[in-house]
């Protein structure tokens, strides 16, 4: 039994590009993010892999970057589950700001609390630990059962969804998840064992 799940961070966004708090913000790919999710692709078809279910957000960036790896891996007919349990971290009063003016606003340490600390929730916004509390346990539920029944799944969301079942995956604390980077477009591969804990796992960098 094969227990395949991959995770791939949707690839470069709009906002990405300029520099922008994006949370729940509804914006598309850039031309280099399409080039991303075409690379995901390729680099998965290299491997030899193939699913046979995907899950993303409600966010058109990481329905975007899915529909391209389908699409390129013949897989455009499989069944996609849509759930904004996977959706991005919300930033809360800080979506729509530049970063560097954040900085300049509250200052380099405050916005990087917000950024970088676990616990700390920017206004109106999310911690990553709020994250982890809304995607764990879709994770668990929807996500974990089906990769335990044998079935290959790919998972197209965001940076601090991801994270959150990474955290879970790789065994890291608080500390350990905010070092963790998920580059735009890079496929994760893990292969599970029955009491899903993690057999090997595989960042698909080249």
């Amino acid at each position: 039994m094969d227990r395949l799940l991959v995770l791939v961070r949707h690839g470069q966004s709009e906002w990405n590009l300029q520099n922008l708090f994006t949370g729940w913000r509804d914006v598309g790919l850039t031309e280099n993010g399409i080039a991303e999710a075409h690379e995901a692709a390729r680099r998965l078809k290299a491997k030899g892999l193939t699913f046979d279910v995907a899950f993303t957000s409600i966010l058109k960036r990481a329905q975007h970057t899915l529909d391209i790896i389908l699409d390129e891996m013949d897989l455009a007919g499989i069944p996609v589950l849509r759930d904004a349990a996977l959706n991005e971290r919300d930033y809360g009063d800080l979506v729509g700001m530049n970063k560097d003016d954040a900085r300049a606003r509250w200052g380099e340490e405050q916005v990087h609390q917000w950024r970088r600390s676990y616990a700390v929730a920017p206004p109106g916004g999310e911690s990553l630990k709020d994250t982890v509390a809304r995607t764990l346990p879709y994770y668990v539920e929807e996500i974990l059962p089906r990769v335990l029944r044998g079935e290959r799944v790919l998972v197209s969301a965001h940076g601090n969804s991801l994270r959150s079942i990474v955290m879970v995956l790789e065994r890291l604390g608080a500390e350990g998840i905010l070092k963790r980077e998920l580059a735009t477009g890079m496929p994760i591969v893990y292969r599970l064992n029955a009491d899903s804990t993690v057999a090997e796992h595989t960042d698909l960098t080249g």
